[in-house]
């Protein structure tokens, strides 16, 4: 299959799964990795796998060295990236953390929050840096991994505090804030279903702004459901760092007990499907929900959004807000 993918969040979980199956199917694969530990870790699963011939891991896989929590590191990236001049066919954004558990906020190293940096803010800047080389391919696609917590009517947007962006005061605002909203208390949970929602919103406004340039081309933004590994890497590290014990209670519910989660390789080829199969091909803003239920069956089923993430005014404002704290930090040509 002759298609050049990057991607971030591939290194572990979902995106792992997703990346070796695109290494199987034949594809050129871009992998972000935060550092050169992580890259050589990387490197070696991917050689013990004998799944993956050596020949495709030798010719097709590229692992490029960034932190998304540091936008001069991407912005490294990204000129390499453009100097190249690589043809890139998909983008997929899949890159997330949480550290639901802690009181303490952590910063990104331009001192912004954390969850918002890597999950939304990190993103943005990838893909209005690289949309040059995205949009020369004959068959284009973004594909974003959201979550179902975006929707506060939903069962896992139910659970504490709701995502919701307020008026957005946390990034207009000259204070010093911890949450978007403008809330000075933070609150890492919240931090994180907000992010998700930044995930969709900026989904949708990205399509809005690429079609202004005549531009129509397929944005995926997917829910992967709750997705709960047997490792201790992975999504939940750093929230089972925070509360261990609560988590291995949730995990063992969850997963063992109700068997209400999905597993990361059924996840992972979801992605990959989402990524390559011709009927997600179509143009446009799309959203795709892993829909659960009990006893470990699920169905993948197009979705209705959040009723904030339908806002325009507020994705408009979202991604200009955005653009001002990302060009406080490194070049960009806005979109």
């Amino acid at each position: 299959m002759n298609k050049t993918i990057l991607i971030t969040g591939g290194t572990s979980g979902i995106g792992f799964q997703a990346a070796k199956l695109l290494l199987k199917a034949g594809c050129r694969l871009i992998i972000i990795c935060r550092n050169q530990e992580r890259s050589k870790e990387l490197l070696l699963r991917f050689k013990n796998d004998n799944s993956i011939g050596k020949e495709s891991i030798l010719k097709n896989l590229d692992l490029r060295i960034a932190d998304l929590a540091d936008l001069n590191s991407l912005e490294k990236l990204t000129n390499k990236l453009i100097r190249e001049d690589i043809l890139i066919d998909i983008i997929i954004l899949n890159a997330g953390l949480q550290y639901t558990g802690s009181k303490d906020i952590r910063l990104s190293k331009q001192s912004i929050e954390l969850t918002f940096a890597v999950n939304h803010l990190s993103h943005q800047y990838l893909i209005q840096r690289l949309m040059k080389l995205v949009i020369k391919s004959e068959f284009p696609r973004i594909i974003v991994t959201a979550s179902e917590v975006h929707n506060p009517l939903l069962a896992g947007g139910k659970v504490g505090r709701p995502a919701g962006l307020g008026n957005l005061l946390g990034l207009s605002s000259l204070k010093k804030v911890c949450m978007i909203d403008g809330t000075s208390i933070f609150n890492a949970d919240k931090a994180y279903k907000d992010s998700k929602l930044c995930n969709v919103i900026f989904s949708r406004e990205l399509y809005r702004r690429l079609k202004l340039r005549g531009l129509n081309i397929p944005i995926i933004c997917w829910a992967p459901g709750l997705v709960i590994p047997r490792s201790k890497g992975g999504f939940f590290r750093y929230s089972r760092k925070y509360n261990e014990l609560g988590q291995i209670v949730f995990s063992f519910i969850a997963r063992d007990l109700l068997r209400i989660t999905e597993s990361v390789e059924k996840a992972g080829q979801i992605l990959f499907n989402l990524a390559i199969n011709s009927e997600y091909a179509n143009p446009g803003f799309s959203y795709y929900s892993n829909r659960l239920k009990l006893f470990a069956s699920s169905s993948l089923e197009e979705s209705e959004i959040s009723e904030e993430a339908k806002d325009d005014k507020k994705a408009f404002e979202l991604w200009n807000l955005s653009n001002q704290l990302l060009i406080k930090y490194c070049t960009l040509e806005t979109m």
